[in-house]
């Protein structure tokens, strides 16, 4: 760590000044072509809500095939003689 601290108090004031400002600069850079920022949030709308039919397909499929995979489960159950299909239904 004493290393790391030797390089850096070798800079002279104008030298970390002249370091000082370009970071600013580049971070003001990054600022201003950040700007579009309502654009991005509309076109990332607009892709979610193209998405939310085929993910609600597929919601409604998930659903039933776990439904049924219960129901097999519960009918297997009865049909062994148990009464208490709670169990497996839960």
């Amino acid at each position: 760590m004493e290393k790391c601290r030797g390089k850096f108090r070798k800079l002279s004031r104008k030298q970390l000044s002249a370091l000082s400002a370009t970071l600013v600069l580049m971070a003001f850079q990054f600022a201003a072509s950040a700007q579009d920022g309502i654009a991005g949030i509309n076109e990332a709308n607009q892709k979610v809500r193209s998405y939310f039919d085929a993910g609600t397909q597929l919601m409604y499929a998930v659903g039933a095939l776990v439904g049924l995979i219960g129901a097999v489960k519960v009918y297997q159950k009865w049909n062994a003689g148990d009464q208490d299909t709670g169990k497996v239904a839960a």
